[in-house]
C-alpha cells in the first residue's frame, strides 16, 4: 500500500507539471523499467536554466517498494571526476598546486620513474599508472569492495612499471584520479571530501551531493542497486565504497541541475575554470584528445557535445550536456543491465528533434559476458604443459597464480577463485584467462623462470615462478 500511494503521489505531481511535447516519448523510453517490479532510473532534462523534465521510472528499493523519484540518490562511480577535476583546478586557483607539478612532489612514497609524472597527466589519463580496479581483477579481487585512497596508493607505490612513458598514450586510469583527490587533499591540507564539500558542493546548493568515504555513513533516499541474471531474476549489486576521486559521489537528479548549471554561470570557480575543464589535453607528439578535465568532449548528430558516465556495481549514471543549446540530459539508475549513454542519447533525440543532423546511431548490441577481449584459439605451442606448472608470485600486487596440469590443459587458481579457469592457447608461451593474456617468460636454457600479465588498463605485471 505504501508503494500505491508513492507512486500515486507521484504521478500527481506529474500531472501537474506543464507537459513537454515530447515527454511521451521520453517516456516510452523506460517503459520498460517503470513498473513495480523493476529496478530503474531517474531523469533529468534542463533547458536555458531550468528543469524541463524530470521523472523516475521504477523503483529505488524493491524490498521496501519505494519508487524512484528527482529526489532519490545514487552512486554515479566516475561521473565523479568531474568534482574531482573542479576540485584540483580550485586548488591551482587558490595557489595550492599546479597542473604541471609532478606528482611525487605530493607523493613520494610513489617510485621515481624515468619521466615524471604530472597532475596534468592524472587529469587527461596519460599518466601510465596502472588502472587499481584491474590490478584487484587481476589478483581475484572485487574492485567494489571497501578500499580506501590510502590502499589505493600503497598499492600504486608497489608498481614497478608503467603502462607507457607519461604523456605518450591516452589510457583511462582510474588510479591516476584518486592519487589526484590524495594530492588536493595533501596541497590544500583538507581532506578531500569535506575540501569538495566546502568550495563545490554548499556553494552550489547540493545539499545531498557528498564523497562518501565512509561506507557506514547514512544516505537518506539512498536508491539499492540491482543486477538482473540470465533467468530474469533481480538479485542486489550494491557496492561498498569508501574511495573518492575516481568515483565515490552520491547525488540526484536536483543536485546535477545545480552543478550542470553552474558551467553557464561559472558562481564556481569562475568562466576561466569552466572552460579549462572542458579544453581537452595533448599527448607528448601533439595530437588532440578528447577528454579534458574530468570530461569527454566530442559530438553527437552534428552537436558539440561534454559527457561522462559512471559505473559500479548495479549503478549507472550519465550527465550529457548540449553547451549551445544549453540543454543537458541527466541519467541516474539502479540496474546494471542498462546502458545509461545510449539512453541519454535518445531522450536527447526526442528533446532536441529537429536540431540535430544525421542519421541515429544504431542500439548497441550487449557484449556477451565473461568474453571481453577474447581473442581467437591459436594452436597450442609444441611444448610440455608441465613446463607451465608452478606458483608464479607477484609484490606489485600481492597475488600468487598456481598454473597446474589438469589432463590435456592448463588452468589457472587465485585463491579468491571458487573455481580454477581453463588456459586458452594463443600463441607461442602465451594463453587467455578470466579476460587476462598471460605469456610465460623463459630462460636461455628453455626453463619458464616467469610470467607476464596484460588486462585492459594494465600491462606488464610480471610474475616470478616460485616453484
Amino acid at each position: 500500500m505504501v508503494a500505491v500511494a508513492l507512486v500515486a503521489a507521484t504521478h500527481a505531481l506529474l500531472i501537474a507539471q506543464p507537459r513537454a511535447p515530447w515527454a511521451a516519448d521520453v517516456d516510452q523510453i523506460f517503459a520498460a523499467w517503470s513498473r513495480p517490479d523493476s529496478p530503474g532510473c531517474a531523469l533529468g532534462v534542463f533547458k536555458d536554466g531550468a528543469v524541463a523534465y524530470e521523472r523516475g521510472y521504477g523503483m529505488a528499493d524493491l524490498e521496501q517498494g519505494v519508487p524512484i523519484t528527482p529526489e532519490t540518490v545514487f552512486y554515479v562511480g566516475s561521473l565523479s571526476k568531474q568534482f574531482t577535476a573542479m576540485a584540483a583546478a580550485l586548488a591551482i586557483q587558490q595557489g595550492r598546486l599546479s597542473a604541471g607539478d609532478p606528482i611525487r612532489r605530493y607523493l613520494s612514497e610513489l617510485p621515481e620513474y624515468a619521466v615524471p609524472i604530472t597532475v596534468r597527466h592524472l587529469l587527461h589519463h596519460t599518466s601510465g599508472l596502472r588502472d587499481y580496479n584491474t590490478l584487484l581483477s587481476i589478483a581475484g579481487r572485487r574492485g567494489d569492495e571497501a578500499y580506501d585512497n590510502a590502499t589505493v596508493l600503497r598499492m600504486t607505490a608497489r608498481q614497478k612499471a608503467l603502462n607507457f612513458t607519461p604523456g605518450d598514450e591516452y589510457l583511462y586510469s582510474n588510479t591516476g584520479y584518486t592519487l589526484l583527490a590524495t594530492i588536493v587533499e595533501r596541497a590544500t591540507g583538507t581532506p578531500f571530501a569535506q575540501f569538495a564539500d566546502a568550495n563545490i558542493f554548499k556553494p552550489l546548493g547540493m545539499t545531498v551531493t557528498h564523497y562518501h568515504v565512509d561506507a557506514s555513513r547514512l544516505v537518506h533516499k539512498r536508491a539499492s542497486a540491482y543486477e538482473r541474471s540470465g533467468n530474469g531474476a533481480v538479485t542486489l549489486d550494491t557496492p561498498s565504497n569508501q574511495r573518492a576521486g575516481a568515483g565515490g559521489v552520491f547525488t540526484n537528479i536536483r543536485d546535477l541541475k545545480r552543478w550542470d548549471e553552474n558551467f553557464y554561470t561559472g558562481q564556481v570557480g569562475g568562466l576561466a575554470i569552466i572552460e579549462q575543464l572542458q579544453a581537452p589535453g595533448s599527448l607528448n607528439g601533439g595530437r588532440p584528445l578528447t577528454y579534458a578535465w574530468g570530461l569527454e568532449v566530442g559530438t553527437y548528430r552534428g552537436l558539440r557535445i561534454v559527457e561522462h558516465g559512471g559505473s559500479l556495481g548495479g549503478y549507472r549514471a550519465h550527465l550529457l550536456r548540449f553547451p549551445a543549446q544549453h540543454t543537458s540530459v541527466a541519467l541516474l539508475c539502479n540496474l546494471g543491465s542498462i546502458a545509461p549513454s545510449a539512453l541519454a542519447r535518445r531522450v536527447a533525440d526526442a528533446v532536441l528533434g529537429s536540431i540535430l543532423t544525421g542519421e541515429k546511431p544504431a542500439p548497441a548490441s550487449a557484449a556477451p559476458r565473461g568474453g571481453r577481449g577474447e581473442l581467437p584459439a591459436s594452436p597450442a605451442p609444441s611444448v610440455t604443459l608441465a613446463d607451465y606448472a608452478g606458483s608464479y608470485v607477484s609484490d606489485e600486487i600481492d597475488s600468487v597464480f598456481t598454473i597446474a596440469v589438469d589432463g590435456s590443459r592448463l588452468v589457472l587458481r587465485r585463491e579468491a577463485d571458487a573455481e580454477p579457469a581453463a588456459l586458452v592457447p594463443g600463441g607461442a608461451d602465451a594463453f587467455r584467462a578470466r579476460g587476462m593474456t598471460l605469456t610465460f617468460e623463459r630462460a636461455p636454457d628453455r626453463r619458464v623462470t616467469a610470467l607476464l600479465v596484460d588486462a585492459g588498463r594494465v600491462r606488464g605485471i610480471r610474475f616470478r615462478k616460485d616453484k
